[in-house]
């Protein structure tokens, strides 16, 4: 699950070269695809639920002192194969309840000797045998200790057996299990999604494993490393399809569905679904609804997932490695997408794309996720992490390479240019606080679940680059690594290649990167050709309670060029110098750090911006970016920064636009509620006018598409941007548009592309009127990606009453699905006028809010995030502390370095407004006439 960015032409030893050097595109995409899970038992307002009844905070830390109380399993025993009988029940039993049941047999061979079996059981009411919760069996002539007592431990989620004696070093065991589980709404581990469709109620029985929930499914030895075979069978309905991670050896008409055995496999890869979906081809796979399937849904998905196959097959120089590749869209899904093997599972809106109704952004989107999923099918599923400390080695690369796999499947949309703005800005914004972390922690840092969970994040997904990959996933293959090991092929590629200088060793330069937070800011000064790094930090009064090994000082290669002539690549470490005259540094953004000049190159550049800005959109971007960045950093002046837009009023690219836009969005958050704003919205509304126009030209009046993939982008930009700074005409045009719409709801004259905006500023400017229609549509709608957009616009209004009826709505699954719960929250709080309803909210219900969601989510800090956003006053700093305090005893899992960095960022905004207030309104004011 992720993303990453590309950021050099260069192949072959290139690549290798940019490996080494340039770290900026393994890990970290953030993950981009959402993840809250945890399980529903109460109704909001319930005592069982409310915050009020969560036990204190225990007053001592807890020391671990038997081996079942640490989160990490004992080195003891190492399983070899399991053999799962699992059978959900699709229909509700005489409680209401949805269960399944199920046995599992592990064979696993003692490594050390113990008279302790340990293994992960979460949630599953076990089957005793004399007394106890598993048979013991031994396997060839091991002799078999019986079992002195067997308990369950809640806090680490395991069964432990005590044995009478030691198990013998060298032997196989078999260990047999029995039991049953809740087949809940929760969104994790084997669990149950709903839909409607033909007006029937229909259940589907699914799974997500990732990161620690396959022991929520039946006893495992549930960590990355313990890879083992697992032999599937799958009891069922026989009106329904069972699918797993192999192909099917038997499917016996009356209920039985029985799998080859997979390959040697981590746990969290597993997938298992019982439903009744069509697919719509043989061997390569998709899966959906059967009206999706009927509607021909799935059918782009189909047409880009066999040549995103065939390019990896070619890139990794090794084959598939499973017999069949099944994707399948959920109704509830808490991911994006997981890359289970064999079986990969999406939310409906990574994985369906109808022509007729879905946006380019749709498109491009169900491309990148597959292609992000596929490339797990090599990288994190063939060869693993050894723990999720390294998770960047999973996602990192995946995130990178998705970037290729797209671009050999739609090579028209030049989708490599927008990694920039995708990713490398991205994860800038994270990593420049003091309390990022570094690329890979220390396995004792990341424990128990919600310490997991906290991984999957922007760092993990979007902050490295590449790698000799064909030596490496040779050597590991069916097996796990760390990071090290990474490294160790690519300091042999360096040595087996003629030619390649690096200036130390790759476990030097690239522990600079992956063991210490942030990245530099490198200064140029062209009139002394001195040139200097510096850790570079959004709020350089912040302290950095982490210290670095290395000082925080990275090995640095710059690729730069001198009166727009490329130069060859140069290193820096420590300061040192060079005659220069003008000069662009970080070309393409090739390196994973920022960069200042001197006053003199500053004026040099901007000036470029004016006479020579169609020449190169991504430079133009990340000029746009730094500057606004030093500035923030108070490295630079805010309106030298300003300055750089001045030119955009003649600018129709995307990429520059779209950056330009991304960082003006701060000063929109941090003075729309001031006097400020007035100023801003007049220069905006000068600057986007042309835009508009453009768009309204090329497009004959808004009848046609434009041509070129990007500016579809940037018409989206014209017209949002367009209405909300009150360009003459673009409002009318928007409630024109709705308003056919509303007057002939099957008849939609709004197209895909601007659909999202057009939506959401229709509703803005309308009233209950409005609303209501787009919630009725958002109920009747049978593309995901349609209600998506409703379901963002419909928190667009203005009305105080409505966006607290649509919070509301957000604890009732019927209304707004589990999945989309906290996204929708979110949404809200973008709202000026939903932000303090969405605040109070959350305050108001963090006990529910957090047994719901909070538990091993991995996207559950984005919450937290969003209704933040905006914090900009010593009153809302005190509010945030305070709400910390207050909810200590209730906990913010996932979300508790969300928190930490939302205290910190708003700590920084108050600074940022009180010492710019005045100069950004004096420019706004001046440059708006």
């Amino acid at each position: 699950m992720g993303k990453v960015y590309y950021v050099s032409k260069n192949v072959g030893l290139g690549m290798l070269v940019l490996a080494v050097a340039a770290l900026a595109t393994i890990i970290a995409l953030s993950i981009a695809y959402d993840k809250e899970r945890a399980k529903n038992r109460g109704k909001p307002g319930d005592e069982a639920t409310d915050s009020t009844s969560m036990p204190p905070p225990p007053t001592t830390p807890f020391i671990p002192k038997e081996p079942w109380d640490h989160y990490r399993l004992p080195d003891s025993l190492v399983p070899l194969s399991y053999n799962v009988t699992l059978w959900p029940r699709l229909e509700p039993d005489a409680r209401g309840m949805f269960v399944f049941t199920g046995h599992s047999a592990v064979v696993f061979r003692c490594v050390k000797e113990t008279d302790l079996i340990i293994i992960h059981s979460n949630k599953l009411n076990l089957t005793t045998f004399y007394g106890h919760h598993a048979k013991l069996t031994g396997l060839g002539k091991a002799t078999v200790p019986t079992i002195q007592k067997s308990w369950l431990v809640v806090k680490t989620e395991y069964l432990v057996l005590q044995l009478h004696s030691r198990l013998a070093v060298g032997s196989l065991y078999l260990l047999y299990t029995e039991f049953l589980g809740e087949l809940a709404d929760d969104l994790q581990g084997f669990y149950r999604s709903e839909y409607i469709e033909d007006g029937v109620k229909k259940v589907v029985a699914t799974s997500q494993m990732q990161a620690t929930y396959a022991r929520k499914t039946f006893p495992c030895f549930d960590e990355p490393a313990m890879k083992a075979v697992f032999n599937v069978i799958i009891i069922h309905d026989r009106a329904t399809v069972a699918l797993s991670n192999d192909s099917v050896i038997d499917g016996v008409p009356v209920s039985v569905t029985t799998f080859e055995p997979t390959e040697r496999m981590s746990t969290y890869l597993l997938a298992f679904i019982v439903s009744d979906f069509l697919s719509n081809s043989l061997q390569v796979r998709i899966w959906a609804r059967r009206k999706a399937i009927a509607d021909r849904q799935g059918d782009y998905a189909l047409s880009v997932t066999g040549p995103i196959l065939q390019f990896y097959e070619h890139y990794y120089n090794a084959t598939y490695p499973l017999s069949k590749s099944d994707q399948i869209a959920l109704p509830d899904f808490n991911a994006g997408a997981m890359e289970n093997w064999g079986l990969i599972t999406y939310r409906e809106t990574a994985l369906l794309y109808d022509p007729m109704l879905s946006s380019t952004g749709n498109k491009e989107r169900v491309t990148t996720v597959i292609s992000h999923e596929l490339a797990h099918m090599w990288f994190g599923n063939l060869v693993t992490l050894q723990w999720w400390n390294d998770l960047w080695l999973n996602e990192g690369f995946a995130s990178y390479v998705e970037y290729l796999g797209a671009d050999y499947a739609e090579p028209t949309w030049n989708i490599k240019d927008q990694i920039i703005l995708s990713d490398v800005h991205k994860v800038f914004a994270v990593d420049a606080l003091a309390s990022s972390h570094p690329l890979s922690r220390r396995e004792e840092e990341v424990n128990n679940p919600a310490e997991i969970s906290e991984m999957f994040n922007t760092i993990s997904y979007s902050k490295v680059r590449s790698s000799d990959r064909i030596s490496y996933l040779n050597t590991f293959a069916f097996n796990n690594t760390v990071y090290t090991d990474l490294w160790d092929h690519l300091q042999k590629a360096v040595e087996n290649t003629p030619g390649m200088h690096i200036p130390h060793t790759v476990h030097n330069i690239m522990n600079h990167w992956t063991l210490q937070m942030g990245f530099p800011v490198v200064t140029i000064d062209t009139r002394t050709g001195s040139i200097t790094q510096k850790h570079f930090l959004l709020d350089p009064d912040s302290v950095v309670d982490r210290p670095s090994q290395f000082n925080y000082t990275w090995f640095v290669p710059i690729k730069w060029m001198k009166t727009g002539v490329e130069q060859q690549q140069y290193w820096l470490l420590q300061k040192t110098g060079m005659a220069i005259d003008w000069v662009l540094a970080n070309t393409n953004v090739s390196g994973y750090f920022r960069v200042n000049y001197d006053l003199y190159n500053w004026d040099r550049l901007l000036s470029l911006l004016s006479t020579n800005h169609q020449e190169n959109g991504p430079r133009e971007a990340q000029i746009i970016d730094d500057t606004f960045n030093l500035a923030r950093a108070k490295i630079i002046s805010t309106t030298l920064a300003l300055r750089t837009t001045k030119y955009l009023s003649k600018e129709r690219d995307y990429i520059p636009w779209d950056s330009a836009l991304r960082n003006l969005d701060y000063y929109i958050l941090m003075f729309d509620r001031t006097e400020v704003y007035g100023a801003l919205q007049a220069y905006l509304k000068k600057q986007i006018q042309p835009l508009f126009e453009h768009f309204k030209t090329i497009t004959a009046n808004w009848t046609k598409v434009p041509t070129k993939h990007t500016d579809q982008y940037n018409q989206i930009n014209a017209v949002g941007y367009a209405c909300g700074m009150g360009v003459e005409g673009c409002r009318e045009l928007i409630k024109s548009w709705y308003r056919q719409w509303m007057e002939n709801p099957h008849h939609n004259p709004i197209h895909p592309n601007l659909k999202s905006t057009v939506y959401c500023s229709a509703i803005a400017f309308g009233g209950v009127e409005e609303w209501d229609f787009a919630w009725r549509m958002f109920k009747n709608a049978t593309l995901a990606s349609e209600a998506s957009r409703l379901r963002a616009a419909m928190s667009c209004t203005k009305a105080p009453w409505l966006l607290n009826r649509y919070l509301e709505y957000t604890l009732d699954p019927t209304k707004i699905r589990k999945q989309d719960a906290t996204s929708t929250i979110q949404y809200v709080a973008r709202n000026i006028v939903g932000m303090p309803l969405a605040w109070n909210f959350v305050r108001a219900r963090w006990g529910y809010i957090f047994q719901q969601y909070g538990k091993g989510s991995f996207s559950f800090s984005n919450l937290i995030n969003g209704i933040t956003k905006r914090f900009s006053s010593e009153f809302e700093l005190q509010e945030l502390k305070k709400f910390k305090e207050e909810n200590l005893h209730v906990g913010f899992g996932s979300a508790t370095l969300a928190l930490e960095q939302a205290i910190e960022k708003t700590t920084a905004n108050i600074k940022w407004v009180t010492e710019n207030k005045a100069h950004v309104l004096k420019w706004f004011t001046e440059e708006s006439k």
